[in-house]
């Protein structure tokens, strides 16, 4: 019986992490891609400086982490002699802050949807480098999923519909997914840099990552803006267009809460359900897409969705069942 109710409450657990990832980055994207289409005011102005919504958010989880961090130092429940130095953090810092930016100036050649696909094929990249530069070998079954990944985005990218592509800003697919893979690049090198912090800190806490990774990201982003003047004009949009200033706050309190909920998920369920969760995700993100903005895929498109999630997720089983077999060898 009570090894029932503790399966139970175990489900029920992960219920809440999907639920709470789900809605926090479903949400986001709504709105990312509002900011990223909308024209506001009898001027039909666009909001050009999507990069600083990383930035903004960055802001919001470094305070929200910040004080959550606080809140465990004082109670005892993490120790200060086991987490990382503040400044480890900061080339991580600079990946971070670099990656992601080129994922939101993408968002003006490409479509969301489009954006979310090519973030979504890590593995593609991953696999070739290590082929290449490390003589790597994959069995079969990974070298089928990568190919099935990056066909899946060329059926994507052949054709798309006329009405969503006529919203974007400045349409150039090749262009939006360079900007996608060179954002997968940073990626990459951002969470190779975590990895090794937390190797050298074996009990470093996550909250603690989350809190000075932000303030670093934030703090390359603040120093850009101040000197490209974009701090200035997102300032001078917002106070013309209020309801902007509303999408940017609703977009960091997501990305916020979002990534309280996928550092609790990787935690208590591990990397590989989190992974998993944030896979399935994706593809709710292009289905809303197409739904909630009325952005429609063409068959070549749904083809395309098809096999990139079919590709991830038989990845992720692949993982897991490899995972499994090491476990089961100690």
């Amino acid at each position: 019986m009570a090894e029932s109710r503790s399966k139970l409450g175990s489900v029920a657990l992960l219920l809440f992490c999907v639920a709470g990832i789900y809605a926090s980055y479903l949400t986001q994207g709504v709105v990312n891609e509002h900011l990223a289409i909308k024209r506001y005011g009898d001027q039909q102005e666009r909001f050009r400086n999507l990069e600083a919504l990383n930035g903004a958010q960055a802001v919001t989880c470094f305070i929200w982490a910040g004080i959550i961090l606080q809140a465990l130092l004082l109670t005892g429940r993490v120790s200060s002699s086991d987490l990382a130095h503040w400044y480890d953090y900061w080339q991580a810092g600079i990946t971070n802050c670099v990656g992601p930016a080129c994922g939101m100036f993408a968002l003006k050649n490409i479509t969301y949807s489009a954006q979310v696909l090519a973030k979504s094929c890590k593995m593609v990249p991953v696999m070739l480098m290590g082929v290449v530069l490390h003589g790597k070998r994959y069995t079969v079954l990974e070298y089928v999923c990568m190919t099935l990944i990056g066909l899946g985005v060329a059926a994507f990218a052949q054709k798309g519909s006329s009405k969503v592509t006529g919203r974007l800003a400045s349409p150039n697919p090749l262009l939006g997914y360079t900007l996608c893979f060179v954002n997968l690049a940073f990626d990459g090198y951002t969470n190779a840099a975590q990895d090794h912090i937390n190797e050298r800190h074996r009990k470093n806490s996550p909250i603690h990552m989350m809190c000075w990774m932000n303030f670093w990201t934030a703090l390359y982003y603040g120093l850009y803006m101040l000197a490209s003047g974009s701090g200035v004009e997102l300032v001078s949009f917002c106070a013309r267009h209020p309801d902007a200033l509303v999408d940017i706050i609703l977009f960091c309190l997501c990305g916020a809460v979002g990534q309280l909920f996928i550092f609790f998920t990787i935690k208590t369920f591990g990397a590989l359900v989190n992974t998993l969760v944030c896979t399935t995700r994706k593809f709710f993100n292009i289905l809303l897409s197409v739904l909630w903005n009325g952005n429609p895929l063409l068959l070549n498109q749904w083809v395309g969705v098809a096999m990139v999630f079919t590709g991830l997720v038989v990845q992720g089983l692949m993982k897991s069942k490899s995972k499994h077999s090491k476990r089961k060898a100690e």
